[in-house]
């Protein structure tokens, strides 16, 4: 139960951070939810990945599904030489995941080394 509520809680200050700050404020809000709230290290990361993994695919998903993957389609002509928009997705959604899972680890070995179980 504690994993989802983190999960959530990630994935929700993350969205509210975005929308004042930098994309890179995801990881300030995942370190600050693994320092809040006492997971183990391989937990803490697997709850920051995949909260930002659902957050950044499922917004990246909504965008280029409202635009007709007419953006992503050319983005993914010029990166990937391939037009496949669900390519992008994936790696748009794995990149926020792998930066909001390593923020989280942080956070979560920080709360372990000043307070050791």
């Amino acid at each position: 139960m504690k994993w989802i509520i983190t999960v959530l809680l990630t994935a929700l200050l993350s969205f509210a951070l975005c929308l004042f700050l930098p994309w890179w404020s995801i990881a300030i809000a995942a370190f600050l939810v693994a320092l809040l709230i006492p997971l183990r290290p391989w937990k803490s990361f697997l709850s920051g990945f995949v909260a930002l993994l659902l957050l950044w695919g499922g917004g990246a998903a909504w965008i280029s599904v409202e635009n007709n993957h007419l953006l992503a389609g050319k983005i993914s002509e010029l990166i990937l030489n391939n037009n496949n928009p669900i390519v992008l997705i994936l790696i748009t959604a794995c990149i926020g995941a792998v930066v909001g899972g390593f923020a989280s680890l942080s956070g979560s070995l920080l709360r372990y080394s000043v307070h050791k179980p």
